[in-house]
């Protein structure tokens, strides 16, 4: 269900496995449940989520102060997110800038708007590992609802897996939260986690490729 990635007084960094949601649903416990059994620690705060089919780092406060602090980071957009995706498809452009707001469609879906009065930000580069597998590196510079599910899309390159917005039939959703980065209290922290679920990640191609390219290190331009 999880992985704990590091232990920091104020805070705790986990690996969410895909499939685990935030909240209960009926008899099936939910992330914070999880952790609070599995940690043995019932003091446990929230501080941004991840979609239930997306793997990968999140940060969860032990305290309310850390939490106050952290979730204030995250909203003010200080934390460095970088993002992993598969696809299947050829996208329209191998890197560059997703921009345009948000708004609900039909089943539960987002779709992306031309217009930009409060737009969901997202840069990103693309490289073939594989046959039929393109590596998309997201870097969210906003934190909308769905929002790089909704960019993958837009790109004409849908994520694998991704059965509400296009993404060819697979395993798991090829979505995972690889790499974070942040400032608490006048300290910095960096960390990463490779995907470990799922059949379709070419995992050697992927370690050399990252190893090679490390997201932090990329050209990304100013906004």
């Amino acid at each position: 269900m999880f992985q704990l990635i590091a232990t920091d007084p104020r805070f705790y960094v986990i690996a969410k496995a895909p499939g685990v949601g935030f909240h209960r649903e009926g008899d099936e416990p939910g992330l914070l449940d999880i952790l609070r059994d599995g940690l043995q620690d019932a003091a446990l705060w929230p501080v941004h989520r991840l979609d239930k089919v997306t793997s990968g780092l999140i940060v969860v406060a032990r305290s309310q102060v850390a939490a106050s602090a952290l979730g204030a980071a995250f909203a003010g957009r200080e934390v460095q997110k970088y993002y992993l995706a598969l696809s299947d498809a050829k996208p329209n452009r191998k890197q560059g800038l997703i921009k345009g707001d948000m708004e609900k469609g039909r089943g539960g879906a987002w779709k992306l708007c031309q217009s930009q009065a409060n737009p969901a930000v997202t840069q990103f580069f693309s490289h073939s590992l594989a046959p039929g597998r393109r590596l998309f590196i997201l870097r969210p510079r906003s934190g909308k609802t769905h929002q790089l599910r909704v960019a993958m899309k837009s790109l004409g390159a849908p994520i694998l897996g991704d059965a509400l917005y296009g993404g060819s039939a697979a395993d798991r959703t090829y979505l995972h939260a690889y790499a974070l980065s942040f400032l608490l209290d006048g300290e910095s922290f960096s960390f990463c986690s490779p995907p470990v679920h799922g059949e379709c990640w070419p995992q050697a191609l992927l370690a050399d490729y990252l190893a090679a390219n490390p997201p932090a290190a990329l050209p990304w331009p100013q906004l």
